[in-house]
């Protein structure tokens, strides 16, 4: 958290208020959120520079400069940004001012997020996978992909380098959507079920996107209201509950050391 979805929402939310302005201040309250950089470069160098787009790519967050470098931004685990906050509290890792009078707070509460400034954008998501909404993203695409994996599906969903974005909580839902199971393995689903596998990846992330994310723990979208998306979630973070199709109590496995919700009775193991 946050995955596809929220980082697409927030990519969506900012761009409007900072497409096309220029950056006039930057606040580092925390060294460690820049990566490899001192601070008083990293800001100078930041300082002044417009931004021309806004992009996502994976969960990453890309501001494309007239420079041509890139500001990136990965959330990690807690990471917001907040638009204007009326107050900047002890999460708070870094502050960006922008010459229409925004301000951009970076917060993070377990201060895992990080902050890279790069000529080249792939340096940081060269090795991503490929975009599961993306045109190129086919039936015939995923099908190369888990073919050459004999680990669980659940963990081919959530591996970065195999397919970007997608995370824990929607890769649950993904599959029981698709009544497969998080522990069958990825080479050994049969046409019709990664067909099946690669709707649901559509079917799932489309209305998260329109429901503005999940804020099931940290997630709030930058004007600080919180995204539905998991007021529709069948097993994602429903442990202890019933599958709501047939009533049966919902299981909870670790795959990957990552906590897989499902239905044994909708995603049978065999």
């Amino acid at each position: 958290m946050p995955e596809l979805p929220e980082i697409e929402t927030i990519k969506n939310e900012l761009s409007p208020w900072l497409r096309g302005q220029n950056f006039t201040q930057v606040i580092i309250f925390d060294p460690k959120i820049i990566f490899n950089a001192p601070v008083k470069e990293f800001c100078h160098q930041l300082i002044m520079q417009k931004v021309e787009k806004i992009d996502r790519r994976g969960k990453y967050l890309l501001f494309n400069l007239t420079s041509k470098q890139v500001l990136i931004m990965h959330l990690r685990m807690t990471g917001a940004l907040l638009l204007n906050p009326n107050r900047i509290d002890s999460y708070a890792r870094a502050a960006f001012n922008f010459s229409n009078g925004i301000q951009v707070v970076f917060s993070d509460r377990r201060r895992l997020g990080i902050l890279y400034l790069v000529q080249n954008a792939n340096t940081v998501v060269g090795k991503l996978g490929p975009e599961p909404l993306g045109e190129n993203f086919t039936p015939i695409t995923l099908a190369k992909i888990l073919k050459k994996h004999h680990i669980p599906v659940k963990a081919a969903l959530i591996d970065q380098n195999l397919i970007a974005g997608i995370g824990n909580m929607y890769a649950d839902e993904i599959l029981f959507a698709a009544r497969i199971n998080p522990l069958r393995k990825a080479d050994v689903l049969s046409s019709q079920e990664i067909q099946t596998l690669h709707h649901c990846i559509h079917e799932t992330l489309w209305p998260a996107i329109a429901d503005k994310g999940a804020s099931v723990d940290t997630y709030t979208r930058p004007s600080g209201q919180f995204g539905t998306a998991q007021f529709n979630f069948k097993v994602a973070h429903r442990y202890g509950e019933t599958c709501a199709i047939c009533n049966t109590p919902l299981q909870r496995v670790s795959v990957r050391g990552r906590g897989s919700h499902f239905c044994p009775h909708c995603q049978p193991s065999a």
